[in-house]
């Protein structure tokens, strides 16, 4: 059978189409931000951090509630009024860029409102990709849609360095909104039926329903929770440091984008092996391939050459996509489609909740003991976290189902 073979489906087609478009405008949005805040704004990382963290916020206590209404309604209506909102906020950004008028507080109150839209839409995609494509190309549906996203992120990260260096960032957030826009429309063109639910039950009902059965899978919530820490040190220290780094030693805005898009490459390249590679034991395979994160954390603290850096952004990209697509399958695998949305909402709790704070005390860290040791720190932090995870029996020998 085809790998291509989820493309066949209407509904597969409109949904690829739709979350690729949309990261075509948020790849370019991090590098905007950040050189809203560092050079716009004239703030400094730490502000960067607070602006990231009021996003990150509502995200991490709305997903729950986000689970819930995934599981009751038709999950491509919850993307599509969550796709609108965030166009929404993106638009009210650009325009006060454009215009002049921006404040820190008003970029995190904004960000604050695409926090609590995604809240909603990560759950509902987690849930819909099984009611539109056959078990058996559940692992090339992942794969496709990680493809898409990841070579829009390519394009995206890297143009978007380019508008910010060549006009300013705000031209960057006001094609988000467009892309967001768009989406929404493609994605409302789905035709699902309504979401399960249990006659007589609540949301409560569901919430500790969704619970036990997360508790009930060591596998699920020893992975969870090491998330939980590494988004906390990798991916906000990355964010953090990142742009401040490129912007003192690399060579500004450019740079970072390049960073960020030979990210994107590592990301595609490794997409197009995983459309193929089925390994047996999923997430022995997925824990392995979190260990090269820290490689671009470890390049920044020294920090080397943009071309060491670039290599090692890609050696983390593609690591980052085999944990991705083994991790969603065997996701999709081993927990009922009724419950999807509900157990993907507290994989993104645990995997979110500290993230904010990361996103809030690494810059006071970082300006205290120096990026350097932070960012060491950081990446030691995630290494050892992953280890740990080695020792849970069932990440190590959990399979496949045929």
């Amino acid at each position: 059978m085809s790998r291509l073979g989820p493309l066949r489906g209407r509904d597969f087609r409109l949904l690829f189409a739709g979350r690729t478009v949309s990261m075509a405008g948020s790849a370019m949005a991090p590098v905007a931000l950040a050189f809203a805040v560092l050079d716009t704004l004239h703030g400094s990382a730490s502000d960067l951090g607070f602006v990231l963290a009021a996003r990150s916020i509502p995200t991490v206590v709305f997903v729950l509630v986000g689970g819930v209404i995934a599981d009751r309604l038709p999950r491509h209506r919850v993307m599509v009024v969550s796709n609108a909102v965030s166009s929404a906020s993106q638009a009210t950004i650009a325009v006060l860029l454009l215009t002049g008028h921006a404040h820190l507080w008003e970029l995190a109150a904004l960000g604050a409102v695409n926090g609590t839209s995604s809240a909603f839409f990560f759950p509902a995609s987690a849930g819909v990709i099984p009611q539109i494509v056959e078990s058996s190309l559940l692992q090339e549906a992942n794969a496709l849609l990680r493809l898409g996203l990841n070579a829009t992120n390519i394009a995206g990260a890297a143009i978007g360095g380019l508008v910010v260096a060549a006009t300013s960032p705000g031209w960057a957030i006001a094609f988000d909104a467009a892309t967001y826009a768009l989406a929404t429309t493609l994605i409302g063109s789905m035709r699902l039926p309504p979401g399960f639910r249990i006659a007589g039950s609540n949301a409560l009902h569901e919430l500790r329903e969704g619970w036990h059965e997360f508790w009930s899978r060591p596998w699920l919530w020893a992975i969870v929770i090491q998330f939980g820490i590494v988004n906390a040190v990798y991916f906000a220290a990355l964010q953090i440091f990142g742009p401040s780094i490129a912007r003192t030693h690399l060579g500004g805005a450019a740079a970072w984008g390049a960073v960020l898009a030979a990210m994107s490459v590592g990301l595609v390249c490794s997409g197009v092996l995983m459309l193929r590679y089925k390994p047996r034991r999923l997430l022995l395979v997925a824990t392995l391939a979190v260990f090269p994160f820290a490689l671009p954390l470890l390049a920044l603290a020294r920090p080397a050459p943009l071309l060491v850096v670039i290599a090692a952004a890609f050696l983390a990209g593609a690591s980052q996509e085999v944990f991705g697509v083994c991790w969603v399958t065997a996701f999709q695998q081993q927990i009922p489609h009724d419950k999807l949305s509900r157990l993907s909402a507290y994989d993104a709790l645990g995997s979110w909740a500290l993230m904010p704070v990361g996103l809030a005390v690494l810059g006071p860290i970082g300006a205290a003991a120096g990026a350097h040791a932070t960012l060491l720190g950081c990446a030691a932090v995630s290494i050892l976290v992953t280890a740990a995870v080695l020792l849970s029996h069932d990440v190590r020998t959990l399979e496949r189902k045929t």
